[in-house]
């Protein structure tokens, strides 16, 4: 391996990158965040990358990893979230190879930072099943086993008691609906039955903002598996990235 790959995280509001340190997890040097272009079609955003990749001297072998905000197969963007729906049947890797010149390894942004908690953070040396979920304006989800990823579980889209899931146990429907936390841990109870029952996880990793209040909500809910934070907040993501380009490439 490598000492280290570069990692990149699309968002809605802000493209974030950073070299990282593969052995720690840690950034190698500061994070560069520059603002998404609107509309964030495939050019324009292909050249704010190119921005950020280039704030950075690194060697040209680096490779570049990125957590993209899709359903990604074989480097294709098969949906598109919080993002322009140009990007809907785009392949993502051969735009950001070609912003950048470099070696490029695509994955959904929940993939990235999942895998980052089971590599670093919360889920580390943890063997068997990895459930990690972040809570935010949706639901994201990230599946390990024995640390490799199964991408694109997307199990805040799961139909639960006939409605999309994160409609209710997100955090967003949270903060929409001005429920108290009692009640939010009860639709997430409800969540995390149906995703216990499917995959049996020996741990389960709860990440997004609200994971900062975790005490809050954490102690409410009655699993099977143990219940943790995540560790890795808002790097996870370009860390996640830069270690799968890694692997990818290896």
């Amino acid at each position: 391996m490598s000492a280290h790959a570069f990692g990149l995280d699309i968002g809605g509001s802000g493209i974030k990158g950073a070299p990282v340190d593969l052995v720690t997890g840690a950034f190698a040097a500061d994070r560069v965040r520059i603002a998404t272009p609107h509309p964030s079609t495939p050019e324009a955003v292909a050249a704010v990358v190119a921005q950020v990749v280039d704030r950075f001297a690194l060697d040209p072998q680096v490779p570049v990893g990125v957590a993209f905000p899709a359903v990604i197969r074989h480097g294709v963007a098969c949906s598109a979230a919080n993002i322009d729906t140009q990007w809907v049947g785009t392949d993502v890797e051969k735009v950001v190879e070609a912003a950048t010149g470099r070696r490029v390894h695509v994955v959904n942004d929940a993939d990235a930072a999942g895998y980052a908690e089971v590599a670093y953070g919360a889920a580390r040396d943890v063997p068997g099943v990895v459930l990690v979920v972040t809570l935010g304006t949706g639901i994201g989800s990230a599946l390990v086993v024995d640390q490799h990823l199964v991408p694109n579980t997307e199990l805040g889209h799961l139909e639960i008691d006939g409605v999309d899931a994160e409609s209710r146990a997100a955090d967003a429907a949270r903060e929409r609906e001005n429920l108290d936390w009692p009640t939010w841990a009860r639709r997430l109870q409800r969540f995390f039955d149906v995703a216990e029952r499917l995959l049996s996880p020996d741990l389960i990793v709860v990440g997004g903002g609200v994971s900062k209040k975790h005490e809050l909500f954490l102690p409410l809910l009655d699993l099977r598996a143990p219940v943790v934070p995540a560790a890795l907040r808002n790097d996870a993501g370009i860390v996640g990235a830069a270690n799968l380009a890694e692997a990818h490439f290896l």
